[in-house]
C-alpha cells in the first residue's frame, strides 16, 4: 500500500511540475483580431494625398526648396506605414535636393537627411551631416540628441556618453528615452525600463498619440526582455488602440504567440495578415523560423527564398547585412561570402555586434581559434544581446572554455523568450 501511495505521489508531483512548465495563455484572440482586419489606413492615405499636393506645387515652382522637404516627409511617412523601401529612397532624393539648394547650411534639412540615412543604416553619412548641423548651431539640442543616437549605433560609446551628458534634463522626454537606451546598452534592463516608464508618464501627460504609441511599443519590447510577457502584450495592445495599423505592435504580439505560447499557426496567421499591407524582408525570415518550428520545411524554404529575392533589391543597400551574414555563415558553402559581408559591416559600424558577425562566421567556417580571438578582443563583456551571447557560448565550448560557456548558458536560459523556441533547444545543448 505504501508503495502505491508513493507512486501516486510521484505521479501527482510530475503532473504539477508539468503544468507549471506549461506557458500561461497571455494573449486573447478577440482582443487583437480586430486590428488584423484589413483596415483603411487613414494616415497612409493622408500621406499619399499630401505627397501629391507638394508634388504639384513643385511642378509649378521647382525652385521652392521648402516644398522638397514637405514631399520628403510624405514619402518617409509612406515608408513607415508600408515598409516600401522605394518611398524611403524617394524621400532621400528630395532631401538631397533641399540640402543642395541651401548649400548644406540648413540644420533642419541636414537633420532630416540624417534621419533618412539612419533608417537606411548609413550611420557614418548621417554623422557627417549632423556634424555640419552642430556647427550651424540652429536647434542645437535636437542635433546633440541625434548625435547621441548615431554614436551609439556606430559603437562610439564614449562619444555617445558625452552627448548624453550635454542633453541631460531629468524631466525631458527625449533625454529619458535616450538614458533608457543607454541603460539597455550597458546591460541594465531594470534601469532601461525605469527611465522608459518615466518617459511614458510624460508622453501620457502630453497626450500626443504618436509619442505615446512609440513609448508603448518600446516598453513592450523591454517588458518582453524582462520576462514580463503580460505587460508586454498589454502595451502592444495600447499601441494598437492608438494606431490599428501599427505593424510593429502586431509583430510583437505574433512573437508572444509563437515564442511564449508555442502556437505557430496563430503566429503565422497574424504575420500573414500584417504582410497584406506592410512588407519588409525580415518578415520572411520570421515566417521561415516559425515554419521550421512547426516542421513545415516546404514553407520554411519558400520564405527563405522570398527573403533572398527581396534583399536583391539594391535600394536596401546594407540594411540587411546582419541577417544576410548570419544566413550565409550558417551555410558551409557560403561562409566566404559571409566573411565579406561581416567585414563590410565592421567598416560601416565597428560595434560588438558587427564583430560578433565576424567571429560567428569564422566559427562556422571552421576557424575556431580565430573566432575565439575576435570574440575575446571585440565582443566579450561589451554587449549583453542574447543572440551574441549564444554565439560566444558556442565559440567558448568548441574551444574547450567550458566554464565560460556554462556561465553564458545560465544567462541564456533566462532569455529563451527573446531568442525563441528553436534557440531554446540549442541553448540546452551547450
Amino acid at each position: 500500500m505504501k508503495t502505491i501511495n508513493q507512486i501516486v505521489f510521484i505521479f501527482l508531483l510530475l503532473l504539477i511540475v508539468s503544468c507549471n512548465n506549461e506557458p500561461k495563455q497571455i494573449t486573447n484572440t478577440e482582443e487583437y483580431t480586430v486590428y488584423l482586419e484589413t483596415l483603411e489606413n487613414e494616415m497612409l492615405q493622408l500621406a499619399k494625398e499630401d505627397f501629391k499636393f507638394w508634388e504639384k506645387k513643385l511642378e509649378k515652382e521647382p525652385n521652392q526648396f521648402p516644398y522638397l522637404a514637405k514631399a520628403a516627409a510624405s514619402q518617409s511617412q509612406i515608408f513607415n506605414k508600408t515598409g516600401d523601401i522605394e518611398a524611403l529612397i524617394k524621400a532621400e532624393k528630395y532631401l538631397i535636393k533641399a540640402n543642395k539648394a541651401t548649400n548644406y547650411n540648413n540644420a533642419g534639412y541636414l537633420k532630416a537627411l540624417a534621419r533618412n540615412y539612419i533608417s537606411q543604416h548609413r550611420f557614418k553619412e548621417a554623422l557627417e551631416l549632423l556634424k555640419k548641423s552642430e556647427i550651424n548651431g540652429e536647434g542645437l539640442k535636437g542635433t546633440e540628441k541625434m548625435l547621441f543616437d548615431v554614436h551609439l549605433e556606430l559603437g562610439n560609446f564614449e562619444k555617445a556618453k558625452s552627448y548624453l551628458k550635454k542633453i541631460q534634463k531629468d524631466s525631458d522626454f527625449d533625454y529619458l528615452i535616450r538614458l533608457s537606451k543607454w541603460s539597455d546598452h550597458r546591460g541594465n534592463l531594470d534601469a532601461a525600463i525605469k527611465y522608459m516608464e518615466q518617459a511614458k508618464g510624460i508622453a501620457e501627460s502630453s497626450n500626443v498619440p504618436s509619442i505615446k504609441q512609440w513609448v508603448y511599443t518600446n516598453l513592450a519590447d523591454y517588458y518582453g526582455h524582462a520576462g514580463r510577457i503580460k505587460d508586454s502584450y498589454e502595451h502592444y495592445l495600447k499601441a494598437l488602440e492608438l494606431d490599428p495599423t501599427d505593424a510593429y505592435a502586431k509583430k510583437g504580439i505574433a512573437w508572444i504567440v509563437y515564442s511564449y505560447e508555442k502556437n505557430p499557426d496563430e503566429a503565422l496567421r497574424i504575420l500573414n495578415e500584417i504582410t497584406k499591407t506592410f512588407n519588409a524582408p525580415d518578415y520572411h525570415l520570421l515566417k521561415a523560423e516559425i515554419a521550421e518550428f512547426k516542421g513545415d520545411i516546404e514553407l520554411k524554404e519558400n520564405q527563405l527564398a522570398r527573403y533572398v529575392e527581396a534583399v536583391k533589391n539594391p535600394s536596401y543597400g546594407d540594411m540587411y547585412n546582419t541577417h544576410n551574414a548570419i544566413l550565409l555563415a550558417e551555410n558551409k558553402k557560403e561562409t566566404s561570402e559571409a566573411l565579406k559581408i561581416a567585414h563590410i559591416e565592421i567598416t560601416n559600424r565597428p560595434t560588438p555586434q558587427s564583430y560578433d558577425l565576424l567571429a560567428w562566421t569564422h566559427y562556422n567556417h571552421g576557424d575556431i581559434k580565430e573566432a575565439l580571438k575576435v570574440a575575446e578582443e571585440h565582443v566579450f563583456g561589451k554587449t549583453s544581446e542574447p543572440d551574441v551571447l549564444f554565439h560566444l557560448a558556442k565559440i567558448y565550448k568548441t574551444n574547450g572554455e567550458l566554464e565560460k560557456a556554462k556561465r553564458l548558458k545560465e544567462e541564456l536560459l533566462e532569455s529563451t523568450f527573446e531568442l525563441g523556441p528553436l534557440m531554446e533547444h540549442e541553448i540546452n545543448n551547450i
